[in-house]
Formats: structure tokens, sequence, C-alpha cells
């Protein structure tokens, strides 16, 4: 079997999508498929000015398939779905990310959802692609109409958890959807000895921008500080946003208490992970968040502000949540914080469900799903 993968977030960008995609290929091939891999490191593209991203030309060469996987909806993702029809091959997509929550954050989605709808030729008039960019719930609308006709074009998708499998209704067209398969992206249990859980560090990892919640995060932590002093924040991963970010954690009184540092390589991060006490996760958005699941496979325990987020994927006891507000955040994180015995149920837990999710079970059932939609 051959199965063409293509993906906009290229190799070594430090976000789920491209750790995802690239152990996905990294699995097929160990098993013995062919796969080719279409993103911004394997044809042409160009740098985006003040961003670590690069735009990939859609049009490329590349050999035909038995299988198209998509990972994302940009112009490469979108050559994706064009190479599907030219090859009358089935087409999965794996929905990474919320586009409709990031709309109103990041200017390429609207523009980059013009693209996807002139590409599927759905037939908006320019009032429709003037919705575009109208933010709230107009914009809203006009998306989920595009994700409806991407839908209809897929032969099964992929949701990395059972929140995002849950909003697929939205995109339901003519009283159908796609095949539609939970399988969320397995990470390996990586516990180092003891590691050093110093008391009372907080840790953040990843991008600070505004769909990943940080004046959650912040406020939060504001009120930890007010009853536990001696709390320390490490917001790791930091590169955009950081002179906004820097200045809220002034106004809050928090400069002695906050620590921001930039992406580190991924076997880097499992350093961090060890000299925490537990993981602080504000966003709401996120379709799965491989940062909570790599946190659990070292045994670092984590508090949630998305009760949707709920379930492992090995299964078990679900997750340590509280409500997104600052309020119910504090008081998690400093139950968190007093409770020895909480952090290790909380970290068993974790690494018990982190070895229930073998990568060999995620193989197994993507080799399924790639064989169903073949016949």
């Amino acid at each position: 079997m051959r199965v063409a993968h293509f993906c906009d977030s290229h190799s070594g960008r430090p976000d789920g999508v491209s750790r995802s995609a690239a152990r996905t290929v990294e699995l097929l091939r160990e098993a013995g498929c062919e796969v080719d891999f279409h993103d911004p490191s394997t044809v042409a593209s160009l740098p985006v000015p003040g961003r670590q991203w690069r735009v990939g030309s859609p049009w490329f060469r590349c050999r035909p398939a038995d299988v198209v996987h998509a990972h994302t909806t940009g112009p490469i993702g979108m050559a994706g779905f064009r190479m599907a029809a030219t090859w009358r091959a089935p087409l999965v997509v794996t929905w990474h990310t919320d586009l409709v929550a990031y709309a109103d954050i990041y200017p390429e989605i609207p523009i980059g959802a013009a693209w996807c709808a002139l590409r599927l030729r759905l037939g908006w008039s320019p009032r429709d692609f003037l919705q575009l960019a109208r933010p709230g719930p107009v914009r809203r609308k006009r998306l989920i109409n595009l994700g409806q006709g991407m839908f209809a074009h897929m032969s099964a998708v992929i949701a990395p958890s059972e929140k995002t499998a849950a909003a697929f209704h939205e995109f339901t067209s003519n009283g159908r959807l796609p095949h539609v398969a939970v399988l969320p992206t397995p990470v390996v249990r990586n516990p180092r000895g003891n590691p050093v859980r110093n008391g009372g560090v907080v840790l953040s990892v990843g991008r600070a921008t505004a769909e990943k919640n940080p004046e959650l995060l912040l406020r939060a932590f504001a009120l930890v500080v007010r009853d536990r002093p001696y709390a320390r924040l490490v917001l790791l991963g930091v590169r955009l946003g950081r002179a906004k970010l820097t200045r809220r954690i002034n106004s809050l009184g928090l400069p002695a208490h906050v620590r921001v540092l930039p992406p580190v390589p991924p076997e880097q991060v499992t350093g961090h992970y060890d000299r925490a006490t537990v993981l602080a996760f504000a966003s709401t958005t996120d379709t799965q968040s491989l940062v909570l699941a790599e946190a659990e496979a070292a045994g670092l325990p984590a508090v949630v502000a998305d009760p949707a987020l709920a379930s492992r994927p090995g299964g078990g006891p679900p997750r340590f949540t509280c409500e997104p507000t600052p309020e119910a955040f504090a008081a998690a994180l400093c139950r968190m914080l007093d409770d020895d015995a909480l952090r290790t149920q909380v970290a068993v837990d974790g690494l018990t469900a982190t070895e229930a999710y073998t990568p060999a079970l995620y193989l197994g059932r993507l080799l399924k799903l790639y064989e169903a939609v073949g016949k």
C-alpha cells in the first residue's frame, strides 16, 4: 500500500501537527508501507516574515497513491484533496486544529479559507467570501459552511480526541458525515529515574498566543502566588507575543515569580517535565494536545482547564480538570501543589494510560482504517 501524506506544517516546527504527522509517517514506514510525505521541507516553499512558518506551493509532482492522508487544509493539504480526486483515491483527513476557534486570532486562516473554497469549487458569491473578513458569528457560519464542503470530499476523518469528534456534527452535510475515527497520536512512556520535582514549580509548555489562553493562566497564577508566595511559573516555548506577555506579567505583579523561556528541542522538554511539580494546561481550543500526553508519559501530573479533554487515549480514570476560570484554575493548581497523594495518583493514572495506548495499537487501527476506505 502506498500512502501519500500532505502537511503544511514543516518538520522541526515546534507544534503538535508537524510532530504528529511525522510520527505517523515514521510508524507507517517502520511497518513496511510505502509513504510519500509532502510538507514545506520537501516541496517549494517560502518563509513567512516574523513567523516560524513556511508556505508551501500547492503545485508539485507526486506519485499516485492508494490512500491520501491530509493533516492540514493549507496549500499543501488542499493539494492532497486535489490529488485524491485526480487519482480517485480515498481521502483521509486528520482534524488536528480547530480552525473555527483560531480564525479570529490568525489572519491567515480566513485567507486560507477563501483559497479552500475556491479549490473545492463551492460556488460562493463575492458576498460569501467577504463574510470571512467579519469576525464573530458571520465568519463562524461561513467557516462551518466551508467545513461541510471539506467533509463532503472525505472518505474518513480522524479526530484526535472524543472532544473533537463531538464537534463534527456541525459539519454534517445532507444528513451525513464521513466515517469518523477517534485516533489520538501516541506517545511513549518516558519517566527517567527519580525526577527532581522541585516544590512549587508550575510548568506551561507551548505558545503563549491568545488561542492558548495565557490570560487565564496568568490570572490564575496570580491567585496562587497570593497564598503561596514560594510558587514559580515557567512558561516554556514562548516566541511570538513575548513583549505583550511580559507587559501582562508585570501588570499582575508577577515578574519575580514567572520565567519565560523560548522553544527548545523535544529531547530537552523532558528535563523541564522532570523539574516541575505540576503541568498547567490552560488552552480550551486544543483538539488533543501532545504536550499534555507527553507530560503524562513523563510522570508529571497535570491540571487541565478544559473538562472536554478529560478522557485519556489509554482510558482509565479521567484527567484532573477544572472549569476555565481564574478562580477554579487557581484552586485546582493549589490543590495539586499541596496534596502529595493526589499528585502521585494523577501521575500513576497518566503513566498507566500511556502504557495502554501504544504506538502499535495506533498503527493497527490506522491501517485498518486505510483498508476500510480503500475497499
